[in-house]
């Protein structure tokens, strides 16, 4: 039986559908949209709209390949799987553990903001409250794969439905029904619809991206559902787009309703929002909502991590001893690892802020960019194989190879834009380095098991 055959074999197939729509979507929608927005929309103004859309077509493209990969052979793994299938194993060693590393430290990242909004109400220290974080949505992880799909279903359902019931109260106000502050349409132009010019709109599209990172975790989890095929391509036709227009609408609508100068950077747009519009409460309902997106954003972190490193280990490229599961089919030796980590990360945030948790945050800033080079390029080579056989994909990229190939000069731009922007070089120098020490890594394994 073949490796990939082993994991399917070994892994629960309990998630369903809306199980693996939500997955993804709660790994996009977190603290980058409720509060992290506020410094693109401050550095850019209005354009900050281009940006999004910018940033949100390059996903729905790479989740389009994604798909298309992914129907090709169903239920057989994640995109590592197809990575290996295009570019071999040693791309997709790289790939996966540059894939694992970023999550590694986003699951940190999001147990930081989380303790910070709690530190707020229990006087604990945050570290402390960070470490729990982490130790309740592992232990969420750990009981099954329904129960965690269970408990991101809903905490997905419930930002989806803030993000809602926020747009609708905006366009009651812009409609004059209720609200104070004399909303406008105008406002998306009224003070310059670019007023740091063109190349702030450019510039801030990395960071940006970065906050439509995590809807390709859909494809992950639709190897673990009841139709891997059927939910793949629900998934790819529907996520991306789904979390483009919640970016857009939210922001658009934020825009219409508080002049753009007036919001502040590290500070909630949609509490600035509400605040405007005379609604009590605001700031605590926020905290409330960002909490639960941090505990959505978590939760997925630390199911993908294991699930990642879980489909390495079957293929050699992490100790065989991970590949092992427990009652109810649960990589639990691989969540344990992952978690383990994360605490050793966020404990590292207390103890050197500037240090360790600042060279992490810093070395991971680039990884995701690297492993959706691959995926692109995995994807064309995997194409032209199937053209070549005279096979035509039943899930296609739209205009291939044109897209394909723009969405990998994208992200190439984007590199070389985080490379000359001094505010983000060291993300570049970093993250290049730590894929030239896994590439070291990988040879000298290689050799090893050679001899």
């Amino acid at each position: 039986m073949s490796e990939t055959k082993t994991r399917a074999a070994s892994l629960s197939h309990s998630l369903r559908g809306r199980h693996v729509a939500m997955i993804a979507i709660g790994g996009v929608i977190g603290a980058g949209l409720f509060v992290g927005s506020s410094a693109a929309i401050a550095g850019t103004g209005p354009s900050v709209l281009v940006s999004y859309a910018l940033a949100g077509t390059v996903a729905l493209l790479v989740m389009r390949m994604l798909g298309e990969m992914a129907i090709e052979r169903p239920g057989e793994g994640s995109f590592i799987f197809h990575i290996r299938r295009g570019l071999g194993a040693r791309a997709a060693f790289l790939a996966g553990w540059l894939y694992w590393l970023f999550w590694a430290v986003v699951v940190a990242a999001e147990a930081i903001g989380g303790s910070a909004i709690l530190h707020g109400w229990i006087p604990v220290d945050r570290t402390v409250l960070g470490i729990v974080l982490v130790l309740l949505m592992a232990g969420t992880n750990l009981v099954s794969v329904r129960s965690y799909g269970e408990f991101e279903f809903w905490f997905s359902a419930l930002k989806v439905a803030a993000i809602l019931g926020f747009c609708g109260l905006c366009i009651a106000a812009l409609f004059g029904l209720f609200g104070t502050g004399a909303p406008s349409v105008s406002r998306l132009w009224s003070s310059g619809v670019a007023p740091h010019g063109i190349a702030a709109v450019l510039a801030i599209v990395p960071t940006v991206m970065f906050q439509f990172t995590g809807s390709e975790i859909a494809t992950v989890a639709a190897s673990e559902s009841n139709d891997p095929g059927r939910n793949v391509a629900h998934a790819t036709n529907t996520v991306a787009a789904r979390v483009l227009l919640f970016y857009l609408g939210s922001i658009t609508l934020i825009l219409c309703v508080v002049p753009w100068h007036q919001l502040v950077p590290g500070h909630s747009p949609f509490v600035a929002a509400m605040q405007a519009l005379g609604l009590p409460g605001a700031p605590l309902a926020m905290s409330i909502i960002v909490l639960i997106a941090v505990l959505s954003c978590l939760n997925s972190s630390l199911y993908v991590t294991s699930r990642v490193l879980f489909e390495m280990a079957a293929h050699g490229d992490a100790p065989a001893a991970l590949v092992r599961t427990g009652r109810g089919q649960v990589p639990r030796r691989a969540i344990l690892t992952g978690t383990a980590v994360a605490l050793c990360v966020t404990v590292a945030s207390s103890i050197s802020p500037d240090g360790v948790f600042a060279f992490l945050l810093n070395a991971s800033g680039a990884l995701i960019l690297f492993v959706y080079l691959l995926i692109c390029v995995a994807q064309i080579r995997l194409r032209g194989a199937m053209q070549r056989a005279g096979r035509r994909p039943a899930f296609a990229i739209w205009l291939f190879p044109f897209l394909s190939w723009a969405t990998v000069a994208v992200i190439a731009a984007v590199l070389l834009a985080m490379a000359v922007n001094p505010a983000t070089r060291a993300q570049i120098v970093l993250g290049t380095g730590t894929v030239l020490l896994l590439l070291a890594l990988d040879w000298f394994t290689r050799r090893r098991h050679a001899r």
